[in-house]
């Protein structure tokens, strides 16, 4: 398999990869799964979100589930020749976007703008580019933490090579180690998601990917709403009775559950909310 090969010498190239792409690191509430900006978020229930329960809709949430069972192994550092080379480049754009240069942001667009490349000869190709997004969020997001939007760039930059270089340097490692538990963590998912499709509050799904948020939707749909500053007309507050609760805007909703109404409408499968992740908020995943 050919390596991640995060930069290139070519100036366009460069200011490509390092033009901070408005995105959303993998979110604890919502299962680590990262939320790109301007994603579709909806809630489904019973046949067409069964039907929407598949393997490759779960792909990213045992991608972000795997890469931290991986972690361990794959502990490899930096390598200095790729932090050498990428410390120019964002240096240039950290200055050129003061105050606004994101370092998760851009460490991610730039970590993950060779996957499809570098997993064109693997055997499951969608799979192998979901674990190489799921590494580079990890390890992005890692490093980036730790380090104030209002420090210099020099210190900004250092995490946000750091984290791009360790990528692509755990990267064949996590794949592989990723690639063995796949089959067993994409049947378990999938047996939850239709769980879930059953329920009256529904699944969640961004961009098509199911969210598996451990029983937490509620936290899970605050958060996208929160971190990503969407603007939401409000909470629907159900009054319990019988097991389940009639929401404000019609329709049922767990008893206990909050959920953002934007169009609480009956789909003809279920019911529907649709949830405009519009604008782009900070929130990052941190590791342990």
């Amino acid at each position: 398999m050919p390596r991640l090969r995060l930069l290139t010498l070519s100036a366009a190239a460069a200011l490509t990869f390092f033009a901070a792409t408005p995105a959303h690191a993998g979110i604890d509430a919502c299962g680590d799964v990262r939320v790109e900006a301007n994603a579709q978020c909806e809630i489904r229930t019973g046949a067409e979100c069964k039907a929407s329960c598949t393997p490759v809709s779960v792909q990213a949430s045992c991608a972000a589930q795997l890469t931290a069972q991986c972690d361990g192994m794959c502990t490899a550092a930096a390598e200095v020749t790729c932090t050498d080379t990428c410390s120019p480049t964002c240096l240039d754009d950290c200055t050129a976007q003061a105050g606004s240069f994101d370092c998760s942001a851009a460490c991610y667009a730039d970590c993950t703008g060779s996957c499809q490349a570098s997993c064109e000869g693997d055997s499951d190709s969608a799979r192998c580019q979901a674990s190489c997004k799921a590494t580079c969020d990890a390890d992005c997001d890692a490093n980036c933490d730790v380090v104030p939007p209002s420090a210099a760039c020099e210190e900004q930059c250092g995490a946000c090579c750091t984290g791009s270089c360790e990528a692509e340097a755990n990267l064949s490692c996590q794949i592989d180690c990723q690639a063995s538990g796949f089959v067993d963590c994409q049947a378990q998912v999938e047996g939850g998601c239709d769980v879930e499709c059953d329920k009256p509050e529904g699944a969640l799904f961004c961009d098509g990917q199911y969210i598996d948020h451990g029983g937490k939707l509620a936290e899970c749909v605050d958060a996208l709403r929160e971190l990503l500053n969407i603007q939401v007309d409000g909470y629907a507050e159900g009054s319990c009775g019988g097991g389940s609760c009639a929401g404000e805007a019609g329709g049922l909703i767990s008893c206990g559950s909050r959920i953002a109404p934007g169009a609480l409408a009956p789909r003809a499968a279920g019911l529907g909310l649709l949830l405009g992740l519009g604008l782009w908020g900070l929130g990052r995943r941190r590791r342990s």
